[in-house]
């Protein structure tokens, strides 16, 4: 069996199993992530610390490149480490971003941080650099993305939280503090060259592998002790969580993608990517040029880039969709993600469906890369409207 893949319309996931070969290390469709990011900054590069958090001057660098003080970026980064006092270390945080224009998503607990926040550049990088400043977080794998339109999350939630990444029944009891639980993680070089090597290998090969999706796809019915499993997610985050799991039931075999796909792409280019990857905040996906604008170019040039968007399809009607953009049911009982041509956007109002352009709580239909805010803005604009002038 070569493999099979199978498609799910609302959000092109794509679940990959390959035994024994043909795994692609370069098709990474759109699909859902616990985190998501498309940079890496160096910790050379960073030039802001907590004594100077707001230097107005200051002209900070995102993968060695300038950046103007007033450009927004999105930071994602996580580090599993133990923390005696997490609700102490919850206040440190806090009281270091007061006055910093950061929104967005920041846990902590006994077990490390897990952290998605957008904010003008020199605030972003001011909190990185200052957060490395501990040993405990010094050698944290930061990973940055534009965020074109300024912030990219709604407000700043930073506070402790059992669990540092959503899974079925928790993580807290999860023993993510020892590496020898988690998979042996693979770099972005390492990663090509070993699914690259699986591509080549001879036909009489008795050797097994999985290709895992994290963020979507169970694993089952799988030689534990003979299945190499090359897992990878949008992150790292979920592989590092999931291969804990997957150790513990019994699994020998167990590979990750470091940094996930963000910083794959970010070393190794989007040499035969297809679509944009998904994220989990208002920009809702990015494409290629997002991670290593200077490799798409160089790539482009040699047409080593993939233009086949055949598998994206409006959910309603099934024709092929030019622009790989996700949007929300405009019925937030309903609130589906889904991709859609502009013809059935118009059609049913933003809805996914007939029955959902009737549901009593409508939402505006959006115009451009928007994401929905939250019900009460939409539900007091609309009774304004109705209050006689």
């Amino acid at each position: 069996m070569i493999g099979c893949r199978v498609n799910t319309q609302s959000c092109l996931c794509t679940a990959i199993i390959f035994t024994p070969k043909r795994l692609d290390p370069f098709h990474f469709p759109l699909g859902f992530a616990a985190s998501c990011s498309c940079s890496i900054i160096p910790k050379r590069f960073l030039s802001f610390s907590q004594k100077t958090p707001t230097k107005p001057n200051a002209k900070p660098k995102a993968n060695g490149v300038l950046c103007k003080s007033e450009d927004f970026l999105v930071i994602n980064f996580y580090h599993f480490v133990f923390i005696d006092d997490p609700h102490a270390e919850v206040s440190n945080h806090l009281s270091f971003l007061q006055g910093l224009d950061i929104h967005g998503r920041i846990y902590l607990n006994e077990q490390g941080i897990n952290a998605q926040y957008s904010g003008p550049s020199k605030d972003a990088l001011a909190y990185v650099e200052w957060l490395r400043e501990d040993e405990r977080f010094s050698d944290i794998l930061v990973q940055v993305s534009p965020a074109v339109n300024g912030h990219a999350f709604p407000k700043l939630k930073l506070r402790y939280k059992p669990s540092l990444v959503q899974f079925e029944g928790g993580v807290d009891q999860l023993p993510l503090l020892d590496p020898s639980m988690r998979a042996t993680r693979l770099s972005p070089s390492e990663w090509r060259k070993r699914l690259e090597e699986v591509n080549t290998a001879d036909d009489s090969s008795n050797e097994n592998y999985i290709l895992l999706d994290v963020r979507n796809d169970p694993l089952a019915d799988v030689d534990k002790e003979k299945t190499d499993i090359l897992m990878y997610c949008t992150g790292g985050i979920r592989c590092d969580v999931y291969s804990t799991i997957l150790r513990q039931r019994g699994f020998q075999n167990l590979f990750s993608l470091e940094g996930g796909v963000s910083h794959y792409l970010k070393n190794e280019g989007p040499v035969k990517w297809t679509g944009n990857l998904f994220v989990f905040d208002s920009r809702l996906s990015l494409p290629p040029s997002s991670c290593k604008p200077e490799a798409v170019v160089e790539a482009t040039k040699n047409q080593e880039v993939s233009k086949n968007n055949a598998f994206a399809r409006c959910y309603i009607c099934g024709s092929q969709v030019c622009e790989l953009r996700h949007r929300n049911c405009a019925n937030l009982d309903c609130n589906l993600l889904f991709l859609c041509c502009t013809d059935c956007v118009k059609e049913l109002r933003g809805c996914c469906c007939p029955n959902c352009t009737t549901a009593p709580r409508l939402r505006p239909v959006l115009p451009g890369h928007q994401r929905y805010q939250k019900w009460h803005i939409y539900r007091d604009s609309e009774l304004h409207s109705k209050l006689p002038s």
